[in-house]
């Protein structure tokens, strides 16, 4: 009878502290996307990015698909806009775009080389 009650105390806990992990990972992940909106907000406000709206309007007329990610990072001092697409025909394509005006600097296909604007694909 007692294991039986060791196994269920030992579950009960073991779901208790996999719930507060997630709770506590939820809170730092929540700060985390504020801090990122907050810095892409000021990028644009600064004049240093074009809006996500302008950029995903340019996507969609080269690249239709629909979004699935979107990430603004620096790269080597830039902004760069890194944009991933399912688009028909189940093709995964990420793209990296210069956020301060739309260039589009590179794209990958999942199972496909890395393209660059004007090579052959």
């Amino acid at each position: 009878m007692s294991s039986i009650i060791t196994t269920q105390w030992r579950r009960t806990l073991t779901g208790f502290v996999m719930m507060m992990l997630v709770m506590l990972g939820t809170r730092v992940s929540y700060a985390a996307d504020n801090a990122d909106h907050d810095r892409a907000r000021q990028a644009v406000e600064a004049g240093d990015v074009l809006p996500l709206r302008t950029i995903l309007e340019r996507v969609e007329r080269e690249y239709p698909g629909q979004v699935m990610e979107v990430e603004l990072d620096r790269e080597m001092g830039e902004w760069v806009y890194e944009i991933k697409l399912l688009r028909k025909g189940g093709t995964l394509m990420k793209l990296k775009i210069h956020a301060r005006d739309g260039t589009i600097l590179g794209f990958k296909e999942k199972h496909d080389k890395t393209h660059r604007p004007g090579e052959s694909r």
